[in-house]
């Protein structure tokens, strides 16, 4: 017979024979939690999704590009209005053929030219201020290539036909004018003055003023001198007049009573000076001091 310590080993060793069962998984509360991050990252993902398809559909890109801007062969094609926050940098800004390009800014808009090493060689700025070109030279030609407007350190060329100044006040130059014709439009007047200084004109081969229609009128405070060093001094009109010539004094013997017109003689002093003499039978011209000195 076994005794009850045999019995109870044996009981042992057949319990332990038996297969153990092992829960596996998440259970209670932590598995609630799962499903929740599981279902707050799809929603995620459902609104990222969203996201980029609405901005996929607002800024409208396609296979060819994004919105008003198209990827070609020969570069970028942007259509419309654009506004460039940052410096644009481009070999080649053009628009459409037979439409405008409008180039807008709140302040300016500069052009530059720089070197390789950076340095500014042709700046164009437009601004509020005004309009300012920086550069070695500047040159305005027509469509057919006519040089019309040149101007650098040396020169100013104008290369039209006509010049033509619309201001009040004309023309006004500090330095000389070199010019081989200076007219006045039709029916307008022509004027040269100097309001503070000299005016002169030379010319190796003569100067003419000529006024076909009009009067000539030579204007000055001081003295009016026309000298002619190798040549002469022609006055050829129908009729001279020279007023306001001083009167010198007539001798007793040449003056005569009686109502008939005074006729009066030029006479020249041995300065130069021209004064009248009222005419005799004989020579009236006499020295008077109070004119000829």
């Amino acid at each position: 017979m076994m005794t009850q310590e045999q019995c109870s080993h044996r009981n042992n060793v057949q319990s332990s024979d038996k297969p153990q069962v092992y829960k596996v998984g998440i259970y209670g509360w932590r598995k609630r939690c799962l499903y929740f991050f599981v279902l707050l990252l799809m929603i995620l993902i459902l609104i990222n999704l969203a996201l980029t398809i609405w901005i996929l559909k607002v800024m409208n890109f396609t296979i060819d590009g994004m919105g008003n801007l198209r990827i070609t062969e020969k570069g970028l094609k942007l259509e419309g209005d654009s506004e460039f926050l940052q410096p644009l940098y481009a070999k080649e800004i053009q628009s459409k053929p037979g439409r405008p390009l409008f180039l807008q800014s709140s302040r300016n808009v500069s052009v530059n030219i720089v070197n390789n090493n950076n340095q500014l060689l042709t700046q164009l700025v437009t601004g509020s201020s005004g309009f300012k070109a920086q550069g070695k030279m500047f040159e305005v030609k027509s469509t057919s290539g006519k040089l019309l407007f040149s101007a650098d350190e040396q020169e100013v060329v104008v290369g039209a036909e006509r010049l033509r100044v619309m201001g009040a006040e004309g023309a006004v130059f500090s330095k000389s004018v070199e010019t081989p014709h200076v007219r006045a439009e039709p029916f307008k007047e022509l004027r040269l003055e100097s309001p503070t200084r000299s005016l002169l004109m030379e010319a190796p081969k003569g100067i003419q003023i000529l006024a076909e229609a009009g009067d000539i009128q030579a204007i000055c405070r001081n003295e009016l001198r026309l000298e002619s060093k190798d040549g002469e001094i022609t006055l050829d009109a129908r009729r001279i007049r020279l007023m306001r010539l001083p009167e010198g004094k007539a001798s007793t013997s040449s003056s005569s009573s009686g109502t008939r017109q005074i006729v009066y003689e030029v006479c020249v002093c041995p300065n130069g000076r021209l004064f009248l003499s009222q005419a005799g039978p004989g020579p009236t011209c006499q020295i008077n001091n109070s004119v000829c000195l």
